[in-house]
């Protein structure tokens, strides 16, 4: 039976890129690989003949000759298609790629060597007004902790692990099948590669106990909601001597009563009379930091806007601060007394008139003054 075009193999055109070329083979290895394909010869030999295309392909000078002279210049620079026993197991497959790990491992080194513990994530809610100041959080943590009974090695005091006679120590062992042999992990010591007989009784065989951990974390001005703060070395204990992970403390800022925050910038509302709004008035308005009077021109509208500067949020990681925006909002009453009735009825009848020597501005302060 002739054989099928490499590109065909691959199902990519010929001017594909080295990067195509890989990642078209690597489907192509994971579809038919046969530890995911048991008894089955035709995803064996898809396996091949894949192998084959990519071994040519993949190598500039192969990939040069066989656009020239195809399979029969593929025979004439000596590398006469795919040699099976060029690859003396699976992994030499996987080597070109970097991903011999995928089914199994690669049996190389041994599952007992140092590993680096998890990291950790902690969600804190924290007040407007704690986000401004910054503040220190002391927190409780739980997480794995080395064993100090055992140290970490899992065995009880006065033994030690035993090599794994099952694997050697590797944590791992071969399986052959046909001319690949696939690295899986060791069904006698769960890929640790040392059988531990007399496990530690705090630990039982682990390694590591569940401790709740206290500390304390600076929480700096200017956080909003999603700021992440790591600290280094707080997360799980590694295992086998490897270093612990990190902890990562996620911070959420709760919505306030008063302000509404849009990165260092505050906004907030002010409700003001209509004498106010008309006459001009000084009011107080809330900050972060307190109380600060605020000017209120005459003939002020609802929705005017002002700023104060410096009376936002602290910018995190930089200097000064942002703004505070207040937006005057101006309230008709709902009840009025016989007096109030009285002057705003006087001043319709003043709305109506012409307004001759006196502005109307003028004549709306001597109602209400």
């Amino acid at each position: 039976m002739a054989k099928r075009d490499y590109y065909e193999v691959l199902g990519v055109s010929k001017g594909a890129s080295d990067a195509e070329i890989k990642s078209a083979y690597r489907k192509l290895a994971v579809k038919y690989h046969p530890d995911k394909n048991p008894g089955d010869h035709e995803a064996e030999e898809m396996f091949k003949e894949a192998a084959e295309a990519y071994s040519v392909l993949s190598d500039s000078n192969k990939r040069t000759s066989y656009d020239r002279f195809g399979h029969a210049g593929a025979n004439g620079q000596g590398f006469g298609g795919f040699d099976a026993q060029g690859f003396s197991n699976i992994e030499d497959i996987f080597d070109l790629f970097g991903f011999g790990d995928m089914f199994g491992g690669r049996g190389r080194s041994s599952r007992t060597a140092a590993q680096r513990g998890a990291d950790l994530r902690y969600d804190i809610e924290i007040s407007l007004e704690d986000a401004a100041q910054g503040k220190d959080e002391k927190l409780r943590i739980p997480r794995l902790e080395t064993c100090e009974d055992c140290d970490g090695r899992g065995a009880e005091k006065g033994t030690e692990p035993e090599t794994c006679v099952g694997c050697g120590g590797a944590g791992q062992t071969r399986y052959q099948q046909g001319f690949f042999s696939v690295m899986r992990t060791c069904p006698n010591c769960g890929g640790r590669g040392q059988v531990i007989k007399s496990p530690c009784k705090k630990c039982r065989g682990a390694g590591r106990v569940e401790k709740e951990k206290s500390l304390e974390v600076k929480i700096p001005a200017g956080v909003e909601t999603g700021s992440r703060l790591r600290v280094n070395g707080e997360g799980e204990s590694g295992t086998n001597g490897g270093p612990a992970g990190d902890l990562y403390v996620v911070i959420h800022v709760k919505e306030h009563e008063t302000f509404e925050r849009q990165g260092a910038n505050l906004y907030a509302s002010v409700p003001i009379s209509f004498a106010q709004a008309a006459l001009g008035a000084e009011i107080p308005v809330k900050t972060l930091d307190g109380e600060q009077n605020l000017k209120i021109p005459a003939g002020t509208q609802t929705g005017t806007v002002f700023r104060i500067k410096n009376e936002g949020m602290p910018v995190l990681g930089g200097r000064g601060k942002g703004d505070l925006f207040v937006a005057a909002t101006v309230i008709t009453p709902k009840h009025l007394t016989k007096d109030q009735r009285k002057l705003l009825e006087q001043l319709a009848e003043i709305e109506d008139t012409e307004f001759q020597d006196e502005s109307f501005m003028d004549k709306v302060r001597n109602i209400f003054g």
